[in-house]
């Protein structure tokens, strides 16, 4: 039997929008392969200075990425939320960046949120490591 990697109803991106996406993308694959103290350095120097991103600026930045790329819309998590967060921050916001782990069974997960709610994540049941909010003021 084998399971869907990839959702069937992926969003559509226009061919004119679909450069600044596919940077993000790009750099949100290589920055993943970094180890997570530096994750959290790059994304914190990221984000200084954009506004907290709303939800609807969130989800259409996550439906963006899903378009332009099949790992990030299938297990790729890392990727596709530090792409999301970094297409954000290109249109001038940042949204909460996080990754967390769960124990039983054991698993991570990197999500981003928006007004305080995960964007398009289902019931995630995970113990927050690393969070990298929106800059909050000239000292963040």
């Amino acid at each position: 039997m084998s399971v869907p990697m990839v959702p069937a109803d992926r969003p559509g991106l226009r061919w004119g929008r679909r450069l600044p996406v596919l940077a993000a993308v790009l750099a949100g694959h290589l920055i993943a392969r970094l180890p997570p103290a530096r994750i959290r350095a790059v994304l914190a120097f990221a984000r200084r200075g954009a506004a907290p991103a709303t939800a609807e600026q969130a989800k259409a930045a996550r439906d963006a990425v899903i378009a332009v790329s099949l790992s990030c819309a299938g297990e790729g998590c890392l990727p596709r939320s530090i792409a999301a967060a970094l297409l954000c921050r290109l249109r001038g916001c940042w949204p909460t960046w996080c990754a967390g782990v769960r124990v039983h069974p054991f698993g991570a997960h990197a999500w981003i949120e928006a007004d305080g709610q995960p964007v398009d994540e289902p019931s995630l049941r995970y113990q927050v490591m690393i969070v990298i909010a929106p800059d909050r003021g000239p000292r963040g």
